[in-house]
């Protein structure tokens, strides 16, 4: 059984899918690699038919069914210890996974998250401004401390992940998982992790409308059963 299971959803993203698995690879920790590809439209799939490493699954699914769908997938291959999601993108560096470790070790925390804010943070004015404002109300509505409860870093053994009863499928996965973390009073940590936003033009895809659709899945965690 490897340490940890990095799953990486993937969509549309041929620029960059060759050289983030590369650097997940290339850490020095146990792990396996399951890259879902969610029907990229691209020439993504083409390039994941010519990788191979021998930690490597690659999982395609036949129609866009969102991010959260793609980590589910992950998630139910997954054979790790751990469980933490990778964008395909370059803006999280894997070489992080060591000090998110460094805060989950010895069962110090349920979950650990890597913090964008912690040590300052460089990028969009409207994506950053939205991103504290969510972190806020979530903060608000749960009673939290959180810094940065969107960032893609959510470390935490796989059996943890599986009690929570994980369904979104999509962006919102993000909440889902910390809301459910919080309601079930899990102990959460922060981690300062680096961060490199890439522009709407350069492929970023969250958009206004995932903000308003975080607020609603932060409502309806808070109070529904």
């Amino acid at each position: 059984m490897p340490l940890i299971s990095v799953i990486v959803p993937v969509y549309n993203e041929e620029k960059t899918i060759k050289q983030i698995i590369e650097k997940v690879h290339a850490v020095n920790i146990d792990k396996e690699i399951i890259v879902v590809d969610n029907s990229s439209t691209d020439g993504t799939h083409k390039i994941l038919r010519e990788l191979y490493y021998d930690n490597l699954k690659i999982i395609y699914h036949a129609t866009n069914r969102g991010k959260g769908a793609s980590f589910l997938t992950g998630l139910s291959n997954a054979s790790g210890e751990y469980v933490i999601v990778q964008d395909a993108d370059l803006e999280y560096d894997p070489n992080d996974y060591l000090s998110l470790f460094e805060a989950i070790k010895d069962n110090q925390a349920d979950v650990v998250l890597g913090a964008r804010f912690l040590k300052g943070y460089h990028g969009l004015l409207m994506h950053r401004a939205g991103n504290r404002f969510l972190t806020f109300t979530l903060n608000a509505l749960f009673g939290a401390k959180l810094n940065d409860y969107a960032t893609c870093y959510k470390l935490a053994r796989r059996e943890t992940l599986n009690s929570l009863g994980l369904q979104a499928t999509s962006f919102d996965i993000e909440v889902e998982i910390i809301c459910k973390a919080l309601r079930k009073r899990l102990r959460i940590k922060e981690a300062h992790v680096s961060y490199h936003p890439r522009s709407y033009k350069e492929g970023k895809k969250i958009r206004v409308g995932d903000a308003f659709q975080a607020i609603f899945a932060m409502l309806k965690y808070k109070f529904g059963r």
